[in-house]
């Protein structure tokens, strides 16, 4: 498998169709991953056209990937087939409630994390959009999402048309816990983000936000308060169009 550390988001692709037959085998393989129940409590609904994409784009802010990517995956928390499946087979199935939310959502990512790195065996380049949970509704009307079917993961797909720089990551020593968890004090906090916060890029990105750390960028402008709590409300109010909460 390619190494993991050297893992980019691509979101520039090669005027180069993704083949068929290709996604297909790699998405069959990624059905080998871990599921609960044996249930495998996931869709994925494909999107190549590219009137799709382009009513797709407004759940994602727009972003140029979305449209310009040979393909879209939306891969969907779905108890809606097992729950088909079982009042055909004369079972009631009880699986509109969160938990079965979480599961199915667990499902789907496992799923997608799978398919991911399987891609990325093949040299495909993929982004993965954290938007599909912002706007959701939007998703489930141009996708005629039933009712227990949630996206929950969007991934844009193509040949890489870029090599960005490696993103930074933490050290493991700031998120292993040996036993039990333990507390992060200042001190802590200093030692795992110093680097980080002193990587050029992310004092410039400080500098052009006009704030005094690199936290200030993300709780005062990128994911702030008044966002998250819309957005959750969002969220609460759709899972409870889909039936997964009352």
């Amino acid at each position: 498998m390619k190494n993991l550390l050297n893992r980019r988001t691509i979101r520039r692709y090669a005027q180069r169709d993704v083949d068929e037959q290709l996604l297909r085998r790699l998405m069959t393989e990624a059905a080998r991953t871990q599921t609960m129940g044996n249930l495998q409590l996931y869709s994925v609904v494909e999107t190549r056209s590219q009137q799709m994409k382009e009513r797709l784009a407004p759940a994602h802010f727009n972003q140029p990937m979305v449209t310009s990517a040979p393909v879209v995956l939306t891969v969907c928390a779905d108890f809606n087939r097992t729950s088909q499946w079982a009042r055909c087979r004369k079972a009631e199935p009880g699986y509109a409630n969160f938990l079965s939310f979480i599961n199915a959502a667990t499902d789907a990512l496992l799923f997608t994390q799978t398919l991911c790195c399987l891609m990325e065996e093949e040299g495909l380049g993929y982004c993965f959009l954290g938007t599909t949970v912002y706007q959701p509704q939007l998703i489930i009307d141009v996708l005629r999402l039933p009712q227990l079917t949630m996206p929950v993961a969007t991934l844009t797909v193509g040949w890489p048309d870029e090599q960005p720089p490696l993103s930074d990551r933490l050290p493991l020593e700031s998120f292993l816990h040996t036993e039990t968890y333990c507390d992060y004090t200042p001190a802590a906090i200093d030692n795992y983000y110093a680097e980080k916060e002193n990587l050029a890029e992310n004092r410039h990105f400080i500098e052009i936000n006009h704030k005094e750390t690199l936290a200030q960028v993300f709780t005062d402008i990128r994911y702030t308060k008044a966002d998250n709590e819309a957005m959750s409300q969002t969220l609460i109010d759709t899972l409870r169009r889909q039936g997964f909460t009352v």
